[in-house]
């Protein structure tokens, strides 16, 4: 007998037009603030290429190093370029490029781009934060702030280099759905409990990105966020992309 799917909670769906900035959607609690996860990959990509540790989509290739985070599989203990930290979500190369920035530069980034809370001071007590201030940690966005931030993304809008903007937007994982192509990327972490254990039974899935349409008059900002309601194999994140390229030829029909 298969076993039943897990089940996860929508906690927000949001989708507003890049041009205007018209909320399209907004379903759910938009407002609070969570842990980014692997979404926070797309701003420290902007971050990498303006201060000028990522070269271009292959450069640098960094090696791994014994001691690094291996849990990701095979992807994740070889050598790796900015295309593939961003493919397979790779944890360590993220700890290379925040300890080149640096916390103040970080600091300063996420705060000139409106991102969240913008604190990197990590867990409390651990002096982590170069290395999960954004895993269930300190830093915090909401999906609306997500959604304010992909847009000034796409709309070259972030006070840094447009080169800069125009390379991490390449990075994205591409999906077609239709007329539409979605650029997007996910994030999945856990709960932290009193004693600092995780809660593994309800994960947040993120999936956040822009879509456009072939036709090039649309386009469009979207944000989806749930959590687990027991524990699953697959990665929340990834669970939530499924789900929402799924919905998304009616979500994008209803508006």
């Amino acid at each position: 007998m298969a076993a039943a799917p897990v089940r996860s909670e929508t906690i927000c769906t949001l989708l507003m037009d890049a041009k205007s900035a018209e909320i399209l959607l907004e379903d759910g609690d938009c407002t609070s603030r969570i842990t980014p996860a692997s979404t926070f990959k797309i701003p420290l990509a902007v971050m990498g290429y303006d201060a000028g540790i990522l070269k271009s989509a292959h450069d640098p290739m960094m090696a791994f190093r014994a001691g690094d985070p291996d849990w990701g599989g095979a992807n994740w203990t070889r050598d790796t370029d900015p295309t593939d930290w961003m493919r397979y979500s790779v944890l360590w190369y993220s700890q290379r490029i925040t300890h080149l920035l640096g916390g103040a530069a970080l600091t300063r980034y996420a705060r000139a781009f409106s991102y969240g809370n913008a604190d990197f001071s990590g867990d409390s007590g651990l002096d982590n934060g170069l290395d999960r201030a954004w895993i269930s940690s300190s830093l915090q966005i909401s999906p609306r702030e997500q959604a304010a931030f992909l847009r000034s993304l796409v709309r070259n809008g972030l006070p840094v280099q447009q080169q800069a903007m125009a390379q991490a937007r390449a990075l994205a994982v591409v999906h077609k759905s239709g007329p539409w192509r979605l650029h997007g990327k996910t994030g999945g972490a856990y709960p932290r409990r009193a004693d600092r254990s995780f809660d593994y039974a309800h994960g947040w899935g993120w999936y956040v990105g822009w879509a456009e349409r072939e036709e090039g008059d649309r386009l469009l900002v979207f944000v989806r966020l749930t959590q687990a309601s027991k524990r699953n194999a697959a990665s929340p994140g990834v669970l939530t992309e499924e789900a929402f390229l799924k919905e998304w030829p009616e979500l994008v029909g209803a508006h």
